[in-house]
Order: structure tokens, then C-alpha cells, then sequence
């Protein structure tokens, strides 16, 4: 894990930050999202028909953009925080579909930290990576803003 002081968060930008472990995404992981977000769709949770017709069920475009902040939690601590928030995106690309049974994992570059209502505003890229293959699943520029004491 990358450490930095709040005030040196700056001198970071431009950076890769690092890259997390690998997770496995599992049947039962899918379905929770289905639960969590009503999208039932049978190329994700109909393990029967999406074998026959697809080769499997995949993931959620949705389940992968949403790990970004699990698989990033160790790759920098930012010392002095005393609270930090998700402002947005600015780009999210679904590059690739990611199967049940294969692993992800994320690499994280620090693009841009500004100075921003009262704390700094942090972009980041964001790819998730699927073991084995050349393309990603997803690419995404994310914002947040974190607050020093």
C-alpha cells in the first residue's frame, strides 16, 4: 500500500498508485447484485441457458464498475483524512465481459488532484483487469474529494 500525508497528495498526481489483488467473481456474487439492483437479466443469473447459449453467465457491467472502491481500499492510505466522498465519473467503458469463475483486479493511476471545496479533488483511472485476457473489463475515470483535518 502506497502512504501519503493529505498535504503531499498532490505530488502523486500523474502516478500509478499500484494494483490490488486478485477476486475471484463468483455465481453467488452476481446473483446478490440482481437481488441489490432488480437487473434479473438471464445472461447473468440463468447459469443453464447462459452456459448453452453464451458459454456462461457473466457479470454485471454494473458489479464491475462497483468494485472499484473494495479492490481499491489498499492501495493508498492518505494520512490526515478526515472524511472522503464520491463526486462522479467522467468515463466509463464496459471494454469487456467479465465470466463467472474468472478473477479481476484493478490498476489505479492517480491523474489529477485540485483543490476543491474545501478539501482535494482527486481523478483517478481505473482498470479492472481480467486474468488471462488482453482487454480490460472496464476502464473508468472516477472522482472523489477527500477533506484533511
Amino acid at each position: 500500500m502506497k502512504e501519503v500525508a493529505f498535504a503531499d497528495l498532490p505530488s502523486l498526481a500523474g502516478q500509478e498508485i499500484g494494483v490490488s489483488d486478485w477476486l475471484e467473481i463468483t455465481q453467488e456474487r452476481v446473483n446478490q447484485f440482481a437481488e441489490a439492483t432488480g437487473d434479473h437479466q438471464w445472461i447473468h443469473v440463468d447459469v443453464d441457458r447462459a452456459t448453452r447459449e453464451i458459454g456462461g453467465p457473466i457479470a454485471h457491467g454494473y458489479l464491475t464498475l462497483s468494485l472499484i472502491p473494495f479492490l481499491g481500499a489498499k492501495l493508498l492510505k492518505v494520512n490526515g483524512v478526515t472524511r472522503g466522498i464520491n463526486y462522479g465519473s467522467d468515463k466509463v467503458r464496459f471494454t469487456n465481459m467479465v465470466r463467472v469463475g474468472k478473477k479481476v483486479r484493478m490498476r489505479q493511476k492517480l491523474l489529477s488532484v485540485e483543490a476543491k471545496a474545501g478539501g482535494l479533488q482527486m481523478k483517478n483511472e481505473c482498470t479492472i483487469e481480467i486474468e488471462g485476457e488482453d482487454r480490460p473489463a472496464c476502464v473508468a475515470e472516477t472522482i472523489s474529494i477527500v477533506y484533511g483535518a
